[in-house]
């Protein structure tokens, strides 16, 4: 039993801590208004001003993310607008490309035609040119012909007729062979 009687003398002295004293009572309320006073005439202003401050700072950081996200929203509409320019710029360039691609093919086909006529009637001319060039001088030569064979038939002997038609029969194989 010795152990109780420890254990009831820690209990009565522990109770005293926790049952307070009214002279304790009222110097814990004295020291804490002075406390409460200093704290209030030093410190809670400043750290008022502080918070006041830091919510302040709070506050303009979200505007500034706020008018951020609006500025990035403008700039989005902004870029989706020059890529929509950008687009139909292309296709208006394309679409101006093929048109003078088609352009220039035409004139390559019109020109390839207008040279192939020219050549066309330079040929036809050339062959007429040639042409004639042979005319004459077949004539030229059937002219020396008949002189030539006028010529021979009148060194013969015009008394002589079979003679002179042998001679023309052989002038005109002669002729034919040529």
């Amino acid at each position: 039993m010795p152990g109780f009687v420890a254990f009831n003398r820690l209990k009565t002295e522990s109770m005293g801590l926790v049952t307070p004293n009214p002279g304790t009572i009222v110097w814990m309320l004295i020291i804490f208004g002075i406390v409460l006073f200093i704290l209030r005439k030093f410190a809670w202003k400043p750290i008022l001003n502080a918070l006041k401050d830091r919510e302040e700072s709070i506050a303009q950081a979200l505007n500034s993310a706020e008018e951020a996200k609006k500025e990035v929203a403008g700039l989005k509409a902004d870029n989706d607008r020059i890529i929509a320019e950008a687009r139909q710029e292309k296709n208006i360039i394309l679409k101006e490309a093929k048109e003078i691609k088609d352009k220039i093919i035409a004139e390559a086909k019109e020109k390839a035609t207008e040279e192939t006529n020219k050549s066309i009637v330079l040929a036809k001319q050339q062959i007429e040119t040639e042409k004639t060039a042979a005319i004459n001088d077949l004539k030229k030569q059937v002219a020396e012909l008949s002189v030539m064979i006028a010529e021979k038939v009148i060194r013969k002997e015009l008394s002589n007729k079979t003679e002179q038609e042998k001679m023309v029969d052989g002038l005109i194989d002669d002729i034919k062979l040529n």
